[in-house]
């Protein structure tokens, strides 16, 4: 303190006067935060409460707090969207945290499925719930019943016959949609499938005409699946065996979920395609540059907004008439195209950073194209790169709140509905703080992740 707070007069007297700054701003703060108004159930009421003085009406969170969660999804099916967040934690945790073993990873989605199974009730869930939390129970007690050295041997045993947990990583994307929007559990099945048949298309096809026409036609494969066959087959089967949840519009979708959804699935998505777009922008075919330099371009020099305005309105004019393209459809995709022009220029700064020896070593190894990438280029580019992904994903996530502007009740559109009521008419901070908490919570963390991560990754000597 004396080297840094009080070293002379005028370091002594700027201290002095910050201090009494800091202390008469949190005494304003928490006395109009600390107010006994949690119940209260209008802003007169709230004044009321308070005895008249100017504090914070905490009774619009306590009454509209779900409002501003799930906007106005059906109550009853509110455990669909928490189920859905609570298998993104457990489906994402094998890809962000490696000390996590295989055997916890399936521990924890038995108590995930286990818990809410028994929230359904009945006989059959009540059944199901006990038999699957019995399940990640024996998993969890074979993991821990015995000595350090005897159980770290036990696990890696496990660990080989258990399945890979990542199966289920893979399995969420199309789990997802159906536990939101309900239908028939058979359509994601059927786009699922569109993936498995490039998968073998590609495997047959790359060893009989070469990589590149096979990665062509597998991807032909797939669209012509998910273009013309992909819904007929879903509803066959879903006549035969019908799998089905009540089905939930889009216009009711809202609040935080909103938010959450959009993120998640425009930081999920945005990934893979700036590492493609990253790498055709380094391209030597021209054809490829061009196209991966125009889209970027483009993208980057167009606000936002604009996409938004061009999802909910223009689109429209350019498909055929009836056509049913779903608002929050067309927002993800815009969104996650978005993304994918930053996050494709940020890959690029670390492909730049990288030195030349280590493509010449992938060279002198005889390492083709794509393995060279995977194996030694692109791990060092992402690892270089990783502050600027999280930025651009924290932004991402910010930016869901856009959506207000083209009609979508996301946290900040409930609020101005919430505003127009009678009762709560002039409240702004409360309502702001509250959503802005959320998002601090989220952003946070994945700050802190990213920390962490580089934490983790280094590998200078120390």
């Amino acid at each position: 303190m004396r080297a840094n707070l009080f070293s002379s007069v005028l370091n002594s007297i700027l201290s002095i006067v910050s201090l009494v700054l800091v202390v008469w701003l949190l005494s304003a703060f928490l006395s109009w935060a600390l107010s006994p108004t949690w119940s209260g159930t209008s802003v007169n009421n709230c004044r009321e409460l308070s005895g008249g003085g100017h504090v914070a009406c905490w009774g619009v969170i306590r009454e509209r707090w779900v409002q501003l969660l799930f906007g106005f999804y059906p109550p009853e099916e509110y455990w669909r969207p928490m189920l859905a967040f609570a298998l993104l934690f457990v489906a994402v945790t094998p890809v962000l945290f490696s000390m996590i073993s295989r055997r916890m990873n399936w521990v924890m989605l038995c108590v995930v499925l286990g818990v809410t199974a028994l929230y359904l009730g009945g006989l059959a869930g009540s059944i199901a719930g006990l038999a699957l939390l019995a399940l990640g129970a024996a998993i969890a007690y074979k993991a821990l019943s015995t000595d350090k050295d005897a159980r770290a041997a036990e696990i890696a045993e496990g660990a080989k016959r258990l399945p890979n947990p990542l199966i289920f990583t893979a399995i969420f994307p199309f789990l997802t949609p159906w536990l939101l929007w309900g239908g028939s559990l058979w359509l994601p099945i059927a786009a699922a499938l569109g993936f498995v048949l490039a998968f073998y298309a590609y495997r047959y096809l790359a060893a009989v005409l070469g990589s590149l026409s096979g990665l062509i036609l597998s991807v032909i494969v797939a669209l012509v699946w998910w273009l013309f066959m992909a819904v007929p087959f879903g509803n066959a089967i879903g006549g035969i065996i019908p799998l089905d949840l009540v089905q939930v519009a889009s216009r009711d979708f809202g609040g935080f979920m909103l938010s959450l959804t959009i993120g998640v699935v425009a930081i999920g998505c945005s990934l893979p395609i700036g590492i493609v777009l990253a790498l055709g922008r380094q391209s030597d075919l021209f054809i490829v540059k061009t196209l991966c330099v125009g889209f970027i371009e483009f993208i980057r020099g167009v606000p936002l907004i604009t996409l938004l305005f061009v999802a909910s309105t223009l689109l429209n004019i350019f498909l055929p008439p009836g056509t049913n393209f779903d608002i929050i459809l067309r927002v993800l995709i815009m969104v996650t195209l978005f993304a994918s022009a930053y996050m494709a220029e940020v890959i690029r700064g670390g492909l730049a950073a990288l030195p030349r020896g280590q493509y010449e070593a992938a060279d002198a190894l005889g390492l083709d194209y794509w393995k060279a990438q995977r194996l030694i280029i692109m791990p060092q580019a992402l690892k270089i790169s990783i502050p600027g992904i999280v930025s651009t994903f924290i932004g991402v996530f910010k930016d869901t709140t856009l959506v207000s502007i083209i009609g979508l009740l996301d946290p900040l559109g409930l609020s101005n509905s919430i505003r127009a009521d009678a009762n709560w008419i002039g409240l702004i901070w409360e309502l702001y703080g509250f959503i802005a908490l959320l998002f601090f919570v989220f952003c946070f963390s994945m700050s802190r992740y990213s920390m962490y991560l580089e934490r983790r990754l280094r590998t200078d000597h120390r």
